[in-house]
């Protein structure tokens, strides 16, 4: 009889690369010109990115630069979740950006019903933020991941524990 074979599907933000982005984009801000005496600032919270700039326009400029320092260092832009610019203090503006991290609940029923309608012989399992993907042909595992990267998610997938 054949072994099993399995991996997990995840969806998760590498925080170290986001940090470098974070910083590269600091660094950006305090060597233009347009952001000379800006009070324009990023923090990193547990879930979330919080960004302060002093109007909408800089606020977007920030926003802008961050992307791109992300995208270099291969980050998705799949996991952010923009918050609406709201008012803060000192007649500055602010932007809460959500980390997605880990596969929620509705996505994770979407992959499922796709891995169903596949029709290929693999069962799915949700496990918390990650879902479990068995079958008896390694084949038929690396199709799966072929659907799915093709599928357009709205989060970033990861494959791990191919066994």
């Amino acid at each position: 009889m054949a072994s099993e074979s399995s991996f997990d599907i995840v969806s998760k933000m590498d925080i170290q690369e986001l940090t470098n982005a974070i910083h590269q984009t600091e660094k950006e801000i305090q060597n233009r010109f347009d952001f000379k005496g800006s009070k324009s600032s990023l923090k990193l919270e547990k879930d979330a990115l919080i960004i302060v700039s002093d109007d909408e326009y800089k606020l977007n400029a920030v926003i802008d630069i961050l992307q791109s320092k992300m995208v270099k260092r291969g980050i998705t832009l799949k996991n952010l979740d923009f918050g609406k610019i709201e008012p803060a203090s000192l007649g500055t503006v602010r932007q809460r950006l959500g980390l997605k991290q880990g596969i929620d609940q509705d996505n994770a029923k979407k992959i499922n019903v796709l891995i169903r309608d596949s029709k290929l012989k693999v069962k799915s399992q949700i496990q918390g933020d990650q879902i479990r993907v068995t079958g008896k042909s390694r084949d038929d595992l690396q199709q799966i991941i072929q659907l799915l990267n093709k599928a357009d998610l709205p989060l970033d997938l990861q494959y791990t524990n191919l066994k």
